[in-house]
Formats: C-alpha cells, sequence, structure tokens
C-alpha cells in the first residue's frame, strides 16, 4: 500500500499509510465477534433474571440493542478513531489530511456504513479497492481514511528542509510560512486550473487579493498574483508571478 505524505499549514508532515482491505475486513469480523458474545451473554444473564413484563422491553433496548447499535460510532468517538478490532490490528481513523476527524465525521462514516456494506450488497469493498487512499463512500463523505497506526509519523519541518538543492539555498519568500494550508491549496488549484478557466479565476483571485491587502495591517504578509508577458526567441508566454509583499 503507498505511502501518502502531507505538510500542514503549521509545516508538519505527516506520513501515513493506509489500511489494506484485509486489515479492515479482519478488525471488522473481530468487533462482529466480540458483539455477538456480548450480546450471546448478555440474553443468558437476561434469561436468568425475572423482571416486570413493564420493563422488559426497557431492558432489551438500553443494555442489548442500543450498545450494539453505536458501538462503532461511539468507539471510534471516544478512542481516538479506533474500535476494538481496529486496535488489535493496530489501525485507526484519521482525516485525510492526517488531523484527528471531529464528531460529524465519526458520524457521517456511522451513518453511510449501510450503505457501504449490507444495502448495496459489499459496494463498499469496491469503493475502497478503487480509491487511491483505500476509502469506502463514508470515508470520501466525511475526508476520513483508515491508516496503519504504526506507519505513522509525524515530523516537524521548516522552510529550510530543501536546502540540500543548493548549498547557498533560501527560501524566496519566507513569509510563505504565514499562509494556511487552506490558502494555498487555492493558490495552487488556481495556478494549476485548466487553460480556460485560469485567466478568469487569476483575475478572480488577484481582486479578492486586491481587496484584501487595501487593508492589511503594516508588517503582515500580503499575498500578491500577477500576471506578466515576456517575450521569448519565438512568441510570447504568460507568466504568472506570485509574492509576497
Amino acid at each position: 500500500m503507498a505511502e501518502s505524505t502531507i505538510i500542514t499549514g503549521q509545516f508538519v508532515r505527516i506520513s501515513q499509510t493506509p489500511a489494506s482491505i484485509g486489515e479492515r475486513l479482519i478488525a471488522l469480523v473481530i468487533d462482529y465477534i466480540l458483539l455477538g458474545f456480548y450480546v450471546f451473554s448478555t440474553l443468558a444473564l437476561f434469561s436468568r433474571i425475572h423482571l416486570p413484563s413493564d420493563f422488559t422491553m426497557l431492558f432489551f433496548l438500553a443494555i442489548v440493542y442500543l450498545p450494539v447499535l453505536f458501538y462503532a460510532f461511539l468507539c471510534e468517538m471516544f478512542n481516538q478513531g479506533q474500535s476494538l478490532g481496529k486496535r488489535l490490528m493496530n489501525i485507526r481513523v484519521v482525516k485525510a489530511d492526517g488531523s484527528t476527524p471531529g464528531i460529524g465525521s465519526y458520524l457521517l462514516r456511522w451513518l453511510l456504513f449501510p450503505i457501504d456494506g449490507p444495502v448495496t450488497g459489499g459496494l463498499g469493498l469496491l469503493v475502497v479497492l478503487l480509491t487511491k487512499n483505500s476509502q469506502r463512500m463514508g470515508d470520501l463523505a466525511a475526508g476520513t481514511m483508515v491508516i496503519k497506526e504504526k506507519n505513522y509519523r509525524k515530523i516537524h519541518v521548516s522552510l529550510d528542509e530543501f536546502d540540500y538543492l543548493t548549498k547557498d539555498y533560501r527560501p524566496t519568500y519566507p513569509q510563505a510560512s504565514d499562509l494556511s494550508l487552506e490558502q494555498i491549496n487555492v493558490i495552487t488549484r488556481t495556478l494549476q486550473s485548466g487553460k480556460k478557466d485560469r485567466t478568469r479565476r487569476i483575475a478572480s483571485l488577484a481582486k479578492k487579493v486586491q481587496e484584501l491587502s487595501s487593508n492589511h495591517s503594516p508588517g503582515l504578509p500580503v499575498l500578491c498574483l500577477g500576471r506578466n508577458l515576456i517575450q521569448t526567441s519565438n512568441k510570447t508566454q504568460e507568466v504568472l508571478s506570485l509574492t509576497l509583499i
């Protein structure tokens, strides 16, 4: 399974390897075995206890049905992305950018599990095989992935990390460290957009930046996106300039 590397806006390099479909299936089987043992033990105990008929259904719902129904959601939420099966298999649910999922992400994964499995006859398994980070539909919707915990690495890096390119290398715009990951993603998508939309997107982004830069405080970095024309030996080329002032 290929390892994915992410550098966050806080310049933390996160290396994580998606868990294989086999590891995830084994973890799921372990969870089902544990749940089956729990239900069997509870019902065996329940059969020995004589409760008033009014409390029978309430007892069954509270002690048997609800814990089994919410098992995956509660375990992942309170155990840092791990059910008991995932813990035994050393795999964990994280956000695709390496951060810790929130309650909403765990809830969305749990709600979409029936669509990944029983409702569609295991369509989620096919999605896991076809996606780069082995994500089922619940993962894609929640922005999460399941990783191998032992292969997870979180290393702080700096702008000078790649100084081996040249001996006297220095970052051209060290102020870029103040940009958030979201801002960098917006700039990257704009510069890499198709020819038809590139001019429009650059103009739109430049306009927004100009509006922000007119009100920026002294000393704070301001992003400037410009377009210049240069003459080469055989044609005129448009050059996109991206600077911080």
